[in-house]
């Protein structure tokens, strides 16, 4: 791993660097199922080397292949990051030595986790009792922070409609444009009749993941990024123009604020049932059902967050990168026209 970030720092072929990032993902991932960790496992392999590929691969065809020659020594920055980076280390001083058993976490955390939260929670996978019970106003601010990235790279790469226009030229640029993708389309036919078998299995799979968290590894997040990534390999196979027609962007963006909207909600409800803000033993009669009331409510929402802002990313990086192709060729054309 140390050997593959390394490279990942001196390679200057950014697709070169895209492939490397997803090995080092594969490696994080095998070397925390080692360490039975399945369930960051899971997320690792899922996110460290799944779609985080297909957004970076979508985001250097804007960029262009080849790192850009560095015109200058950032030596004022070297010297922050050694600055930050000691005292960093100064502030581990005062830490508890890494494994010692008197730590408070192996104390008094870890024991409650373990010994308690199947009474508490009644949540089988303790990750799940941790994540969305124990520690569920952080998981929270994850899920925000996620719907901002997503309202970020929407504000930034998001273009307003083309105009309609009655011209000709326009018309027949835009027929000889589809002609062109559904030929490239078809020498791709065994990939998409594949894909076409495989993206439902996906799908369901997905919804596996997603509602069988509190069983076995799995939970929104990695549910929302295989639902994703499954739109995605439509998106890749079938074009764009496409994948916009089967899946509106409108009701996607939509549903990324349900989402969070959704997980807030259940705190709201806890509340007003005279709990604390996400405290789930008020939302039934029964605390363990509230337990699973609430984290089967807050699972989901942050699922749709996820898948959604996943979706909204890749589609505003692939709309942006045809935005411009079409933009070099009309100024290309009207060059000729002009010559």
């Amino acid at each position: 791993m140390v050997v593959i970030a390394i490279a990942i720092v001196r390679t200057k072929d950014l697709l070169a660097v895209v492939m490397l990032t997803g090995i080092y993902g594969l490696l994080s991932a095998s070397f925390f199922v080692v360490l039975d960790a399945v369930d960051v496992a899971f997320t690792e392999a899922s996110v460290g080397a799944g779609i985080s590929g297909l957004l970076m691969l979508a985001a250097i065809t804007m960029t262009g292949r080849t790192e850009a020659p560095k015109r200058h020594k950032p030596l004022l920055a070297l010297l922050v990051v050694f600055i930050t980076g000691g005292m960093l280390i100064y502030g581990t001083l005062d830490m508890p030595y890494f494994g010692s058993f008197e730590a408070p976490v192996h104390q008094h955390v870890a024991p409650r986790y373990i010994n308690d939260s199947m009474q508490e929670v009644g949540v089988p996978n303790i990750v799940t009792s941790v994540l969305a019970s124990y520690r569920a106003f952080d998981t929270l601010g994850e899920v925000a922070v996620i719907f901002t990235a997503g309202i970020g790279v929407l504000s930034l790469l998001s273009l307003p409609l083309r105009r309609r226009s009655s011209r000709s030229d326009q018309s027949s640029d835009e027929n000889s444009e589809e002609s062109n993708k559904d030929q490239m389309h078809e020498q791709h036919m065994v990939l998409r009749i594949i894909s076409k078998i495989l993206i439902p299995f996906i799908l369901l799979f997905a919804l596996y993941v997603q509602f069988h968290g509190d069983f076995g590894p799995g939970g929104g997040f990695q549910a929302g990024v295989i639902f994703a990534a499954a739109i995605i390999l439509y998106a890749m196979l079938f074009g764009l123009d496409k994948a916009r027609r089967v899946f509106n962007q409108s009701l996607i963006q939509l549903i990324a604020a349900i989402g969070l909207l959704l997980y807030a909600s259940v705190g709201v409800a806890s509340l007003f049932n005279g709990g604390n803000f996400l405290d789930y033993n008020v939302l039934a009669d029964d605390p363990i059902a509230g337990q699973h009331l609430g984290i089967l409510l807050i699972e989901l929402g942050v699922g749709c967050t996820v898948a959604a802002v996943m979706i909204i990313i890749f589609f505003n990086f692939a709309g942006r990168r045809e935005a411009q192709q079409h933009s070099t060729k009309q100024s290309s054309t009207k060059q000729k026209e002009g010559e």
